[in-house]
């Protein structure tokens, strides 16, 4: 990978990484916080933001916008068991809920390979 190439990527990757603390606040409804996210080639992005979350059941929306097959894993942050996960066909949304706890949750795609995202609950 060149340098600008290499660069691009770098900052593609911090933006995402600083945007979900600009997102919307989560919505909660009859005790499910819903949680959105977009699956590109290598990363994802979030519709809400992902700080001062409570423990509790989630429902994650994830929409592939990779242009192939893809997956998602959500994990206890602690103990790395997996909650849920599947895999998505080119623009496909799916939905799976979660009951996370006080340690908080990670998740990546295991197919389309991207970094763990780590999620600390507020206590």
């Amino acid at each position: 990978m060149n340098r600008i190439a290499q660069l691009a990527a770098q900052l593609t990757l911090a933006a995402v990484m600083i945007a979900p603390a600009f997102g919307a606040t989560p919505q909660t409804k009859n005790g499910v916080t819903t949680i959105h996210l977009t699956e590109y080639n290598g990363y994802f992005a979030a519709e809400e933001t992902l700080t001062d979350l409570k423990p509790g059941d989630y429902d994650f929306v994830v929409t592939n916008k990779a242009g192939k097959f893809v997956g998602f894993n959500v994990q206890d942050q602690k103990s790395h068991e997996l909650l849920g996960g599947f895999g998505l066909k080119p623009n496909e949304t799916k939905t799976v809920r979660v009951k996370v706890g006080a340690d908080g949750f990670r998740y990546r795609c295991p197919i389309n390979v991207t970094p763990w995202y780590d999620v600390d609950m507020t206590k």
